[in-house]
């Protein structure tokens, strides 16, 4: 924890995050992973997180963006910019010449991979955060996502965002799911796109642009920045309970199989 009162700075954030981020990219659930099955296992429960991002990414457009019929320009127009930007890339993206959202396109990879879309499909068609009958883990995740869109400031909303959303997947995981699309024949074509999307659409300037939203929100508000930070090891911790709880469901199929 920082000193009472203390303005911290996004390398501070940095800083105490960098245990967390080393236990995220070393986990075990990477090389647990050996199988199109135990695939399927992760693409049921991490599909959760693909779409609770969508939610914070529209909370955040909801305040730092003007939405309403009656527009005025808002504050913090490069945030405006990039949030818009994100937006754009994820709720309309283009594949093979067709506008897709990245979780409709995740949904389409799940079901060409053989993997079971249909109780996340039933949650967002429900339009209500209904969460029985998901995976455990998937659901805690999800609870997390929504308590700082829920209760959360701004600038907690964009540390989750920023520090807890960048790629968490390692070269590894891409090189085995690779792996596995040879050897299926194109199986998992569309989720190979997923991924390597997400590393060119998260570029180098999503990076920098990300932090300065952080630091722009916060200012000289020792309490703002306590949030951020606080806010930012919180949806790592979320994120490795998640990893976590997808590693024991595919040690439990492994052992049944």
């Amino acid at each position: 924890m920082s000193a009472v009162g203390q303005v911290l700075s996004v390398a501070d954030i940095e800083e105490r995050i960098a245990p967390l981020r080393g236990r995220l990219t070393s986990h075990p659930l990477y090389v647990s992973m050996k199988t199109r099955a135990d695939l399927r296992v992760f693409l049921e429960s991490h599909v959760y997180a693909v779409w609770d991002f969508m939610c914070l990414l529209k909370s955040l457009q909801q305040k730092l963006t003007c939405v309403d019929t009656f527009w005025v320009p808002t504050k913090l127009p490069a945030s405006r910019r990039f949030v818009n930007e994100i937006v754009l890339g994820e709720e309309s993206d283009e594949y093979l010449g067709r506008p897709i959202s990245h979780f409709e396109m995740y949904l389409d990879a799940m079901e060409e991979s053989g993997a079971d879309a249909s109780r996340v499909r039933a949650l967002t068609a429900g339009g209500r955060l209904e969460l029985e009958g998901i995976p455990e883990a998937a659901a805690a995740f999800v609870r997390n996502t929504f308590a700082v869109i829920k209760r959360g400031s701004v600038a907690a909303q964009a540390a989750a965002f920023t520090f807890g959303r960048e790629d968490v997947i390692p070269d590894m995981f891409r090189e085995l799911v690779r792996e596995l699309n040879r050897e299926s024949s194109g199986e998992l074509d569309k989720f190979v796109w997923y991924l390597e999307r997400h590393i060119e659409v998260d570029g180098e300037d999503h990076g920098p642009l990300s932090l300065q939203m952080v630091s722009d929100l916060c200012g000289e508000d020792a309490g703002l920045w306590e949030e951020a930070a606080d806010a930012a090891e919180k949806a790592i911790e979320a994120r490795i309970a998640l990893w976590d709880g997808i590693l024991r469901d595919i040690q439990t199929h492994q052992a049944n199989a």
